[in-house]
């Protein structure tokens, strides 16, 4: 298993837990260190930035180590196991232990028994808290996630309990490890990877928060409030916060959840700021108001006032079914006090717990706090535009009480705050903006309230702070304001514009700086040292960005008549400063508030629903009373600890407050198998997602084998075509050969014809018979060698063969064969001739007049067949 586990082999892993393997006996602290040490590159590098120091080489990680580590990802008040009080002591007996038997966590080894391994659950003193058996697949899951193996990290989230908290806490670590390699100028692939990641657990997280609400929608809201001793107390809705998933914050789930903790117990969708204003007014109003039943109830974490004054329902045994309805604190006492007292009393039981009710909804704590709140700032505007007294008026008085009232109520809140150090309180109540706006003021306030007690200069200068202090709490009327869904969206634009904006202020400050100071440094070549040159360099170039040139200063010899040297530099200097910083830098700006207002449009829904849970968690953890009356609240707050201090009610003291929903065993242990029948859900519809995949893959693939059966029969069809087209070709060319070889039979003709002709010249010339008796050809029959010069074979040759040069080669040679024939019958001739005398003239000249009837035959003959021809071809 462990050689498994180091080499990432999910399979081996799957195949050993469904044999059998039990986790709680097979996870130890040397093994569980062990697979920490296996790869340690990175983690080393995190456990520098947690610890704030560098690693000696060889250096062994250990369990408070990854604790450690696991802290400064998660960050805020998170507390690891690992770190914890109880598991040092243990960790650290142990370890001396250890030593004194001669045992080092160097010489463990893969193959070391469980009898030498120290199990978690042997740690004496743990008290249950370190790795517990039903939470050990959880140790597991965040070292994969530590370990960058996703595919293990994956397939432990689907084993154990604590499914969606593990998703959201993987989310988490992914984008905090992707932040610190930022951070660190690491390569940006790995950053990538890492968000990658986080987006894939983050859709995990979502996409089981759905199935769950679809399932049920009450146990999907209790599964987002309820408790988690594993994750440091937390609730998914705290680690979804925490690691700034908004798609899960902004799901339908939550948003329900938030609106219900929104109201309370009041019963009010529409006008709900009318009714309430007029129940504040008219406190009889509240008994006419509709409330919540208790099983509307039952998923709503306990208001803070039903935490601190011990009104949580009265606990029944584990064995009762009450506990797992989740009933209000009134529902039981009332019941009891129904039976034995008066109707009456019943009634009036019943009247008080409708306003105690009414006056601890949220929303109506923000409405009575509001009210309060403006009309504290009409009273301190009065007291600051008046004449100031020596001795404060009524109404500075109230100013001066609602303003220590709020200080007390500020400093109750970084008490009441989950983390367990100090330091660690304050550093998470100031990484809140309004917190540190809300300290400003009140530092300054208390600063000018203790000058206004001296004598003047004193006395002015404690109204000049309360001047300046005015304006921190008229700013803090905007975040009033972000809990309206049309106008808050505008404030997270404001608030991400000027936190975005520093570094175009930065480059517009350096051209101011660099223009006013030459610019004063030129006008003013003789002033004396003092700090009115400060206010000077920036005061004139700082309005001229707004659009104030100083026209009547631009020619300082025209203002008094004295010209310092080089003064016709700065109207120029004005001029290149008003169009790089008025044209340019400016335009620059708005074109990046523009931006920064374009992308924040398209998610401003997501953005106001993510940060609502902040606004309700802040009026559901804030006192119902608002200051000054507060102080009240306070004191009964005071009296009521001390109780319980003396009491020894430490479980109830231990309960810090929150949107938590504190279950008994029975009920988690039901909220368990909830979460583990919908992961079943999600995965079973995921596998039918997958074969309703592959079936329309099936399909899809049948439409592309219909559609390429039709088009190969068309590509059939068209090569059918394509082979009768060739059919028919090769038909005509068989016609063309005929026509070539008849061609050529009566080129042959010709030729013949021809040699016949050149016969009978030649014998018409050796008989010299007159011009007058010889035969008349047609202009084809009788070429240009039909000449009548001499009759010498060769000079008649070259006239034939240049008479021809437009006469095909074919015919050329035909003609030469001929020509060489004859010339061999010539010689032939003339010895028969001498021989034979006059008879064989007279033969002759009967033989060629029968070859002229014969080419003449001949030639009638193709002239006729000639147009045939053609008209065929």
């Amino acid at each position: 298993m462990l050689d498994s586990l180091v080499m990432d082999r999910v399979s081996f892993v799957k195949l050993l837990i469904d044999n059998g393997m039990t986790m709680s006996r097979f996870l130890t602290v040397d093994r569980l260190e062990e697979l920490y040490n296996s790869t340690r590159r990175f983690l080393q590098h995190l456990v520098e930035d947690a610890k704030q120091t560098s690693l000696p080489v060889g250096y062994r990680l250990s369990l408070i180590d990854m604790g450690l580590v696991i802290e400064y990802l998660i960050g805020g008040a998170y507390l690891s196991t690992y770190t914890r009080k109880n598991f040092r002591a243990a960790y650290s007996r142990m370890q001396g232990k250890v030593s004194i038997n001669a045992y080092s966590f160097g010489k463990q080894r893969r193959g070391m028994s469980l009898k030498k391994s120290r199990s978690l659950q042997d740690l004496p003193d743990l008290g249950g808290t370190l790795l517990p058996c039903p939470f050990n697949f959880n140790d597991l899951f965040v070292w994969a996630v530590l370990q960058q193996r996703q595919q293990m990290a994956l397939f432990l989230w689907q084993h154990g309990e604590e499914a969606l908290a593990r998703a959201t806490v993987g989310c988490k670590l992914y984008r905090s490890m992707a932040f610190v390699v930022r951070q660190s100028n690491m390569d940006d692939v790995i950053a990538e990877r890492f968000m990658a990641y986080s987006l894939e657990f983050g859709q995990l997280a979502v996409d089981v928060l759905d199935c769950a609400f679809q399932q049920n929608e009450q146990m999907a809201m209790k599964l987002l409030t309820s408790e988690m001793e594993a994750w440091s107390h937390f609730t998914c809705l705290q680690l979804a916060v925490s690691s700034c998933h908004r798609p899960f914050v902004s799901h339908s789930c939550t948003q329900t959840l938030l609106t219900d903790l929104w109201t309370g117990p009041l019963n009010m969708r529409k006008n709900s700021f009318l009714k309430i204003i007029l129940s504040l007014l008219l406190p009889p109003a509240i008994l006419l108001l509709e409330f919540k039943s208790e099983a509307e109830m039952c998923h709503v974490p306990q208001s803070h006032e039903t935490m601190l004054f011990g009104l949580e329902p009265v606990k029944p045994p584990p064995d009762s079914v009450d506990t797992e309805r989740g009933l209000h604190f009134h529902d039981k006492p009332l019941g009891s006090v129904s039976r034995t007292a008066s109707p009456v009393l019943a009634q009036c039981l019943s009247w008080i717990t409708k306003l105690y009710e009414f006056y601890t909804a949220p929303v109506v704590k923000f409405w009575f706090h509001t009210m309060f709140y403006l009309g504290f700032l009409m009273l301190f505007s009065y007291v600051i535009l008046v004449k100031m007294e020596d001795q404060p008026s009524v109404l500075e008085w109230f100013v001066i009480v609602y303003m220590i009232s709020t200080a007390v109520e500020k400093t109750r809140e970084v008490l009441m705050s989950e983390p367990r150090k100090l330091r660690q309180k304050l550093k998470i109540w100031f990484s809140e903006y309004w917190n540190i706006s809300d300290f400003v003021g009140i530092l300054l306030f208390l600063v000018g309230f203790s000058m206004r007690w001296h004598a003047d200069p004193y006395r002015t200068a404690g109204r000049v702070a309360y001047c300046l202090d005015i304006i921190f709490w008229f700013v803090r009327v905007l975040d009033l304001l972000a809990v309206n869904k049309h106008a808050g969206p505008y404030l997270t634009m404001i608030t991400k514009m000027t936190s975005n904006m520093s570094f175009i202020v930065v480059m517009m400050a350096i051209v101011l700086l660099s223009f006013g100071v030459s610019r004063k440094a030129i006008l003013s070549p003789d002033q004396e040292p003092s700090w009115s040159l400060a206010r000077d360099i920036v005061f004139q170039p700082y309005w001229m960005i707004f659009g104030e040139v100083y026209a009547g200063e631009l020619d300082p010899c025209a203002a008094d008549g004295s010209c310092p040297p080089a003064s016709f530099l700065p109207p120029l200097l004005q001029a290149v400063y008003m169009f790089f910083q008025y044209i340019i830098m400016v335009n620059i700006l708005i074109a990046f508030f523009n931006n920064i207002y374009f992308d924040m449009a398209s998610i401003s829904n997501k953005l106001w629903k993510y940060n609502r849970y902040r606004y309700i968690r802040t009026y559901q953890e804030r006192l119902w009373l608002p200051p000054p009356f507060i102080l009240f609240s306070h004191v009964a707050l005071a009296v009521r600890c001390i109780y319980r201090r003396f009491r020894g009610d430490a479980e109830r003291e231990e309960r810090r407050p929150g949107l938590k929903l504190y279950l008994g065993l029975e009920d988690r242990k039901k909220l368990y198998e909830f979460e583990e029948k919908c992961v079943e859900v999600y995965f079973h519809e995921k596998n039918e997602d997958v074969h309703s995949t592959q079936l329309n893959r099936v399909r899809a693939t049948a439409e592309r084998a219909v559609e390429m059966s039709g088009m190969v029969g068309e590509v059939s069809e068209k090569v059918n075509f394509i082979q009768d087209s060739l059919s028919g070709l090769d038909g005509q060319l068989g016609q063309l050969q005929d026509l070539s070889a008849l061609a050529v039979d009566t080129l042959t003709l010709l030729s013949a014809s021809d040699s016949l002709q050149q016969e009978e010249a030649r014998l018409a010339r050796c008989r010299r018979v007159p011009a007058a008796c010889r035969h008349v050809f047609p202009h084809s029959w009788t070429l240009a060698h039909r000449g009548e010069g001499s009759c010498d074979a060769s000079d008649a040759r070259r006239q034939m063969i240049k008479a021809c040069k437009s006469t095909p080669p074919s015919l050329l040679k035909c003609f030469a064969l001929e020509a060489s024939r004859r010339a061999s019958q010539d010689r032939h001739g003339g010895v028969r001739q001498g021989r034979e005398g006059k008879k064989g003239h007279t033969e002759a000249r009967a033989e060629s007049a029968k070859e002229v009837a014969t080419a003449q035959a001949v030639r009638h003959l193709v002239f006729k067949r000639m147009p045939e021809v053609l008209s065929s071809s």
